[in-house]
């Protein structure tokens, strides 16, 4: 399915003109805000209980773990049952698990086994939701409409990250319990825009249910190796860079920066990526898209050893909106050749496969990064991930020379 045959993109905002999409984007933003003000008060809460940074890695791992073993599942769920209903539902099992830490945090004995268990709780409802969005959100826009909604989805995440950390910060200043309750209130929101969204086309699996429909999202990832570039390319380089779970040893220890600065630190590269975002929107990537994506694959293990090495509050700042910012277009880019490269039938299944490999971009990175520090250091820890990133996107620049030389974003699915 070669990107270049297709019609050109439509304007910046053109899939918000699409009721389904437009309910969806804001579904995604109310519920990306309340899982960002409940990230910053429980990565706070658990260090205060143990001062421990591998807990702080552990709080990644509990909640990449149901994606991980549930990943054949949810990916043929996607593709088989209605996937708008998917969504409602897991969003309605994530504020359930909100009012679950609001509640344990009132009762003031709250221990670190117990957020754990919910934070798994947590985990199996994203691992249903984010192969179910993802694969909802084709099929609620024409093709040619499909970068916009992905820039426009993009920026929307972005605004959260941005804003949800230091709401959040600001809130567990106030007191631990509120963070959860508004949370708890925003995830209500999300689920009742999430069922307002009309009923969208959807190609459904007619074979039944056997081991090899079960694999199928592997064995396209396999074969189509632009996506299994792009894909791993992710999982690695964020595995080995991603510092996102010492930002409170950072905050509290290195910076002296306190909960609000903590959500400051959280909320830098977004805004980073929000403007780049915003940027995309309005001028996507036109030509050479594969070796754009690895330059800012490059940048971003670069910009996050500046990180590392920083004993500065606006250079550690600086450092983390730039790592965010060149993070965005790379993310765009591979999540557009993602889906414009996989057929709707197995979208689901693929999208699941995704989803753990994101999952273990992010999630097990701030189990490795959390373990890895407690072993050497916080410090060296973030430096030789963000090393080691670099050389992640020089090595695959090599092994997958199709995704190096993918020039275009526009194409027919």
């Amino acid at each position: 399915m070669p990107l270049d045959d297709a019609a050109s993109p439509q304007p910046a905002w053109a899939a918000l003109r699409h009721r389904g999409f437009a309910l969806l984007w804001l579904s995604r933003l109310v519920a990306t805000f309340a899982t960002q003000i409940t990230s910053v008060a429980v990565g706070w809460q658990v260090y205060d209980l143990t001062r421990d940074p591998f807990d702080l890695g552990l709080v990644g791992l509990v909640q990449f773990a149901p994606a991980l073993l549930l990943v054949l599942v949810t990916g043929a769920a996607a593709d088989r049952f209605n996937r708008r209903i998917i969504v409602a539902a897991c969003l309605a099992v994530e504020g359930a698990c909100a009012a679950a830490l609001l509640i344990l945090t009132l009762r003031g004995d709250l221990a670190v086994g117990f957020v754990f268990a919910v934070l798994f709780g947590f985990g199996i409802a994203r691992a249903f939701l984010n192969p179910a969005q993802q694969s909802l959100v084709p099929n609620l826009v024409p093709p040619e409409a499909l970068a916009s909604a992905i820039a426009l989805s993009s920026s929307t995440w972005q605004f959260a990250v941005i804003t949800g950390p230091v709401a959040g910060g600001l809130l567990y200043g106030l007191g631990a319990p509120i963070p959860y309750g508004v949370a708890a209130a925003l995830f209500a929101t999300a689920t009742l825009l999430a069922f307002l969204i009309p009923k969208p086309p959807q190609k459904r699996v007619p074979e039944p249910a056997t081991w090899s429909t079960l694999v199928a999202g592997f064995r396209y990832v396999w074969h189509e190796k632009i996506v299994l570039g792009a894909i791993s390319l992710d999982l690695f380089a964020v595995l080995l860079g991603g510092a996102i779970a010492l930002l409170p040893v950072f905050a509290r220890d290195i910076l002296d920066a306190g909960p609000l600065g903590l959500g400051l630190l959280r909320a830098a590269p977004g805004i980073g990526a929000m403007a780049v975002a915003l940027y995309l929107a309005f001028h996507p990537v036109r030509d050479h898209a594969g070796l754009v994506m690895f330059a800012c694959v490059i940048l971003f293990g670069l910009f996050t050893l500046v990180f590392g090495l920083s004993s500065l509050v606006w250079l550690s700042v600086l450092a983390l909106a730039l790592a965010g910012a060149v993070d965005m277009v790379s993310v765009y880019i591979r999540h557009t050749l993602i889906q414009l490269w996989t057929p709707d039938a197995v979208r689901g299944r693929v999208s699941a496969v995704n989803t753990v490999f994101v999952g273990a971009s992010n999630e097990l990175g701030e189990f490795r990064a959390g373990s890895v520090a407690a072993l050497i250091g916080v410090v060296p820890a973030v430096a030789i991930g963000a090393i080691g990133t670099v050389g992640v996107a020089v090595a695959w620049m090599f092994l997958f020379p199709q995704l190096r030389k993918a020039r275009h974003l526009s194409g027919r699915v």
